[in-house]
């Protein structure tokens, strides 16, 4: 599909067109990568400079990381797309083909991973993010506050796209179980995120 091949006016106008990929999941993973590629920018303005030395190797560890994050939140676009096609087709099946049952419960299972794999790489991210902004620069402050509010709406996008699928399995003991795992985390990291954001932006106040 090569979504993140494309250009940003492509990629927009996808998303505001008919066609079910790319959607909700996608666009969160590449909120998620802009957010965390403006903290990797933080540690790019913050290594090499002597009033930073100190934490030059931790910086260094820190946009490593980043990278990686990037990196996979990338690919998850295009495999949530790709997780998203057979739950469309399995939707379109007659209600009362035998096997719609369990080729639904299949679909919404493979159709909740990418998205929850943004969801976890978006919490991690917030983390990064608080680290750039107690170490990084003070000069590109304002790019991790605005990268943690980036994360911290991806990891929000994910998770409601994690959850149209469980709502809808049969198996509620493991719907229930990612349900809390989501429920857990988004009240830890929103509350990181949002203690980033105020930290940097009072400093502008």
């Amino acid at each position: 599909m090569d979504f993140t091949e494309r250009s940003c006016r492509e990629f927009t106008e996808l998303l505001a067109s008919k066609s079910p990929v790319p959607g909700g999941g996608g666009a969160s993973a590449l909120v998620g990568a802009i957010g965390v590629a403006l903290g990797d920018m933080v540690g790019e303005f913050t290594v090499g400079k002597k009033k930073y030395e100190s934490v030059e190797e931790d910086i260094k560890s820190l946009m490593a990381r980043a990278q990686e994050l990037r990196k996979r939140l990338l690919e998850c676009v295009e495999r949530d797309a790709a997780a998203f096609e057979p739950l469309s087709r399995a939707y379109a099946m007659p209600q009362d083909a035998p096997e719609r049952g369990e080729v639904m419960e299949k679909c919404l299972r493979d159709a909740a991973v990418p998205p929850l794999e943004i969801f976890d790489l978006c919490c991690e991210a917030i983390e990064l993010q608080r680290e750039f902004a107690e170490k990084g620069s003070a000069l590109v402050i304002s790019d991790a506050a605005t990268g943690v509010v980036l994360c911290w709406a991806a990891m929000y996008g994910a998770a409601v796209n994690v959850k149209v699928n469980t709502k809808l399995m049969r198996d509620r003991e493991y719907a229930e179980k990612i349900n809390i795992h989501i429920d857990e985390s988004m009240e830890k990291y929103w509350r990181v995120a949002e203690d980033v954001y105020k930290s940097v932006y009072g400093r502008f106040c």
